[in-house]
């Protein structure tokens, strides 16, 4: 009886050899010789697991630290909006502000600036200002002939060169319009039934503003156009150069211009026409005709609007305030400065001003409340102009102080906000650090960046000799393997 001898010694059919197992079966290539690992797959996926924790958690904390520096700004150009509405009141001077009126508009206009004498004046205007015009005599030739006039008006001369490219009124006429240094005299040429004429304008007004024309280089070829004292034959005058004649409560004044700034310190008088009590002394005279006013007052009306600008400004700040600082449990969202010290420091001064009690020398407007200021439920402030007209007509001083004195709210506050935004200030220091962590973040970033792509090299060089090994591994298995095949079975055979 045959039997066949196992490779392990036992009894029974002989194995056939089993082929080596391949590490590279789940490789990307099976074949021998192939590649066993994905090097560039396995270590991207490596990398990736070691930088994406690290490179998300400085995302997140580069986007708090932008939010802040954005929601920082919007701080900053909240108070800065504020600060032009608080410019109109924390100064004395804001408070000094007069306004004119007139009872004869179509005489005088007026207009005043800080500092102008309240009071009621009465104004008479016996004549306006006037410039001087000049209307030659015909000419009644093509060309006037050749020559240099001298034309001066008041103390300033220029001269005119008349020659064959301009020898005609008209030629004339351009060339005293564009000369050099022409202080106001404009020429027109009117066409007439009896010829052409040439008229000469002045822009000034007033008596010493006159016009003259000379004949400069002795010729006679343009004598028919010169003018001046004990030469005015050649010429009409059409209106005379003249002072403009007013009086303001009995006092004379003569003026070169219409517009009249010195007769009362920071007043400016437009004279428009005579009033109907002609006289310089008809404030005094006995008249059917009332004389015409001028009044000078506090103007209670601009300062109403700059105190309303206040108002609303505060509101509009208030809102930033709490947008930038609040939580929204509707939306579940909090304010990029929430719990922020600057914020909270600037919302503390700011209130700490608004409902602070001032010295103003009155102990009934003191306070915002006391002069129509209110807050509302939100927190926003409300203007009752009534009470405010009132406070203004009782005790203006009072009013003024309680903004702009020395411990008033828009003094107060306009010094807070510039200590906050100064060079030293909270909220400059704390944008200052915002941006140094947002530097530095930066740095992290690109750090991390340097260290994994020297990791990727890493990894690769070792899993390529890794790889090149169990390569070299897989082709020795399959030679074995096909050796093994080719091997002759051994039996054993047993004698009976």
């Amino acid at each position: 009886m045959s039997t066949t001898i196992s490779s392990t010694g036992t009894t029974g059919s002989v194995a056939q050899p089993q082929p080596v197992v391949s590490v590279a079966s789940n490789s990307s290539s099976g074949a021998a010789g192939g590649s066993v690992i994905n090097v560039s797959n396995l270590v991207s996926e490596l990398v990736a697991a070691t930088e994406d924790p690290q490179q998300t958690l400085i995302n997140n904390q580069t986007q708090q630290v932008t939010s802040q520096i954005s929601a920082l700004g919007t701080l900053k150009g909240a108070l800065s909006t504020f600060q032009s509405a608080l410019s109109a009141l924390d100064t004395p001077s804001s408070f000094q502000l007069e306004t004119a009126n007139s009872s004869d508009s179509s005489a005088f206009t007026a207009t005043a600036a800080s500092g102008a004498p309240t009071g009621t004046y009465n104004v008479a205007v016996t004549g306006l200002a006037t410039a001087q015009q000049l209307l030659s005599n015909a000419v009644s030739g093509s060309t006037i002939g050749s020559g240099t006039l001298s034309l001066s008006l008041g103390g300033t001369s220029f001269s005119v060169v008349v020659n064959s490219s301009n020898d005609t009124l008209q030629g004339l006429a351009a060339s005293i319009n564009s000369a050099a240094g022409n202080p106001g005299v404009t020429a027109t040429v009117l066409q007439g039934t009896s010829g052409s004429y040439l008229l000469l304008s002045s822009s000034q007004t007033g008596a010493a503003n006159t016009i003259k024309v000379t004949e400069t280089d002795a010729g006679t070829g343009l004598a028919a156009f010169t003018y001046g004292t004990g030469n005015t034959a050649n010429y009409t005058q059409e209106a005379a150069a003249g002072n403009a004649a007013f009086s303001i409560s009995g006092v004379n004044f003569s003026s070169p211009s219409n517009t009249v700034t010195n007769a009362v310190s920071g007043v400016t008088l437009t004279l428009l026409g005579t009033t109907p009590n002609s006289s310089s002394s008809a404030s005094t005279s006995a008249s059917s005709t009332p004389p015409a006013t001028l009044s000078i007052g506090t103007d209670t009306t601009t300062i109403t609007t700059n105190i309303q600008s206040f108002v609303t400004a505060y509101n509009t700040l208030q809102s930033t305030l709490a947008q930038l600082g609040n939580y929204d449990s509707s939306t579940g969202t909090a304010g990029a400065l929430m719990d922020d010290p600057a914020l909270q420091n600037i919302q503390s001064q700011v209130q700490q001003s608004l409902y602070s009690i001032v010295n103003t020398g009155s102990s009934t407007y003191n306070t915002l409340a006391s002069i129509g200021i209110t807050t509302n439920s939100d927190g926003s402030l409300s203007l009752n102009s009534a009470t405010l007209s009132t406070a203004l007509g009782s005790n203006f001083s009072a009013v003024s102080q309680l903004f702009s004195g020395a411990s008033g709210v828009a003094n107060t506050l306009n010094g807070d906000i510039n200590s906050a935004l100064g060079p030293n200030g909270s909220i400059t220091t704390e944008g200052q650090t915002l941006t140094a962590q947002a530097n530095a973040l930066s740095t992290q970033s690109t750090q991390l960046q340097q260290q994994m792509a020297a990791l990727s090299a890493s990894l690769t060089q070792q899993y390529s000799a890794l790889n090149a090994l169990l390569s070299s591994l897989q082709s020795t298995s399959a030679y074995l393997t096909q050796q093994f095949a080719t091997l002759p079975q051994v039996q054993a055979t047993q004698n009976a």
